[in-house]
């Protein structure tokens, strides 16, 4: 079955952020050190779409690192090799991942909460809040009762108003759960590429 996409317009990450700078490969990687060629792993700004990065030879680059990987305004990134599942990340990448993610999130909060004042149905018995994690249908009719009488205003105003105790961190937890594959629709990540059986 293929992903679905929920309000997810088509376009490329023009931004990333270092997860880590590996100059000998992947740890993984058997061939021999000279074979190798040196590699970064990023998650994109937009999509939190996860690449392998291939670094201009001699950049300096460290965690956290905020590069441009789109066709203009690259200084330390020669070219974007591939896109990668969450299992492909080393370990320090991952405990990277969860702190950009979390100030991704709080950067953008606008987009979230637009996501809580305009989503619309998934299917005809689903609602696209629904997919956030600890939202049932009662949390579900409360938020868009709540949204008839105004907009939202940030994350604490969604919190105020609907009593889900916190909703940056149940936006965090969707994130991750769409990087990890774990569910077939996709509301704030890119879905991930067909794969050849």
């Amino acid at each position: 079955m293929q992903p679905n996409r929920v309000e997810q317009p088509r376009k490329f990450e023009e931004v990333a952020y270092v997860l880590e700078h590996l100059p000998y490969g992947h740890p993984k990687d058997t061939r021999p050190l000279y074979r190798r060629e040196p590699i970064v792993q990023a998650v994109g700004e937009d999509f939190f779409t996860l690449l392998e990065l291939i670094p201009v030879p001699g950049a300096q680059l460290r965690a956290g690192d905020q590069i441009a990987i789109g066709r203009w305004g690259r200084d330390k990134i020669d070219h974007v090799k591939r896109r990668i599942d969450y299992d492909e990340l080393t370990q320090n990448a991952r405990d990277v991942l969860q702190g950009i993610v979390e100030e991704l999130v709080t950067k953008n909060e606008k987009r979230f909460v637009s996501f809580f004042n305009n989503s619309g149905p998934v299917t005809t018995r689903m609602h696209a809040l629904e997919l956030l994690p600890g939202i049932g249908k009662k949390a579900m009719w409360q938020i868009l009762e709540e949204r008839k009488k105004g907009p939202f205003a940030d994350f604490n105003d969604i919190q105020r108003r609907t009593h889900i105790a916190d909703p940056k961190k149940t936006v965090i937890k969707r994130i991750f759960a769409e990087m990890q594959n774990q569910d077939k629709y996709y509301i704030f990540c890119k879905p991930p590429l067909k794969k050849e059986i």
